[in-house]
């Protein structure tokens, strides 16, 4: 899945479980559940159970290994969320501009509503 990009990952050919462990190291435990809040950082910590929980969980994976880039002063990647949140920013950008219509337009069916009693007539028949 990885091997296209593993020419310029820098994290190619290091093992999670040295991840956890030098960030252990470097942090312990405690910081580091405070800087990534995972419960297998905050609730009876262990390599162990830190590497089970981050082997099938992609976000927090990619948390600690941005952590582990960070703390080496590594090339950072690009934030893998970014591809995720691309499907949600046209949502969030059409909620915006419809937040705008409504605001702008709100004032002028309040005001019809108010006068001719027939908004939504389409919807809930004549009255």
């Amino acid at each position: 899945m990885h091997n296209m990009n593993q020419l310029n990952n820098p994290l190619h050919g290091i093992k999670l479980e040295t991840i956890i462990t030098y960030l252990v190291e470097k942090y312990g435990w405690e910081e580091l559940g405070e800087r990534i809040n995972i419960r297998c950082f905050t609730h009876d910590p262990s390599i162990k159970s830190s590497l089970r929980f981050l082997r099938k969980t992609e976000w927090a994976r990619d948390k600690v290994e941005y952590l582990y880039l960070k703390a080496n002063k590594l090339p950072l990647p690009p934030p893998k969320a970014e591809a995720s949140q691309t499907a949600k920013k046209p949502v969030a950008k059409i909620t915006t501009k419809k937040a705008t219509q409504t605001t702008t337009d709100k004032p002028a069916k309040s005001e019809k509503s108010s006068s001719d009693g027939k908004v939504n007539s389409h919807i809930w028949g004549n009255n």
